[in-house]
């Protein structure tokens, strides 16, 4: 959902450096997977098409916060 994000601390080396990944259209989410030694954060569609890719080696990564958009009131998703 447009406003989702998912923050990334990685361990540089005597310091840590932080980046981010926005939901940044309406439609669009963030997900996170795991595998084979990388962490990859992927912007992606309604349909599943991935936007844009950010990859870490596990081993590096010292958080992965994710943080939901503000959910408006008013609207019923499924499970009201």
């Amino acid at each position: 959902m447009k406003g989702d994000w998912v923050e990334i601390v990685v361990d540089t080396g005597g310091e840590t450096k932080t980046y981010e990944v926005h939901a940044t259209r309406a439609g669009r989410r963030v997900e996170v997977v795991v595998r084979r030694g990388l962490t990859e954060v992927s912007e992606l569609t309604r349909g599943g098409t991935v936007v844009r890719t950010a990859r870490f080696m596990v081993s590096r990564v010292v958080a992965v916060v994710e943080h939901p958009a503000e959910r408006r009131r008013g609207r019923c998703r499924a499970g009201c």
